[in-house]
């Protein structure tokens, strides 16, 4: 059995929602075993993001100024975005868009590891899935930093995945919202 046949992600933790109006802001807490140098490479090298992001990119968010183009992975449609990297203050910080939608990473040295926030503005009503996404590729970025990779789960694969939708109920109702229907690929009768 393979590490990924054997991953479950644990319970729903390390997550909150700024509210700002119509505007929510996840909030998501992880601890990693890795340095802020290693995270930090793996939050800005493409071939890094490829291992574990919900997205590809076509070239490094390690530059202020930098524009760089970057796709959806595991959608119906894949989604191709032109991103303006606004801060990269290695290894502690940063910041680009992705869409319509702001990301901010904060790095901070923790013990012999990283405490790695996310700061993501999602549309509310999509708020516990991006937490439940945003989870499982926090959980894949520290196995293949760990040098136990298990590949990427993102998009309507992941959706697919029972841990997947145990964590959208768990953070849906940690955030005090109804978890949000989507469709399945069951075969139709």
């Amino acid at each position: 059995m393979t590490d990924r046949e054997q991953y479950m992600p644990g319970p729903a933790r390390g997550a909150q929602v700024r509210k700002d109006g119509d505007k929510w802001t996840l909030v998501l807490v992880r601890e990693l075993r890795h340095s802020p140098e290693k995270v930090w490479q793996a939050l800005t090298d493409p071939a890094h993001l490829r291992e574990w992001a919900p997205f590809d990119a076509d070239g490094s968010l390690g530059t202020v100024g930098s524009t760089v183009k970057l796709t959806t992975v595991g959608a119906p449609t894949p989604t191709v975005s032109e991103t303006r990297v606004t801060r990269a203050d290695a290894p502690k910080a940063l910041e680009y868009n992705w869409g319509a939608q702001d990301i901010r990473w904060d790095l901070e040295a923790f013990g012999s590891g990283t405490r790695l926030t996310l700061w993501h503005n999602i549309d509310r009503r999509f708020i516990s899935m991006g937490a439940a996404g945003w989870h499982i590729c926090f959980d894949v970025l520290d196995h293949l930093l760990g040098g136990t990779p298990i590949g990427r789960m993102v998009g309507g694969g992941a959706m697919k995945f029972g841990g997947w939708q145990r964590l959208n109920a768990e953070y849906a109702k940690q955030f005090g919202v109804e978890p949000p229907v989507w469709p399945t690929n069951t075969p139709k009768r």
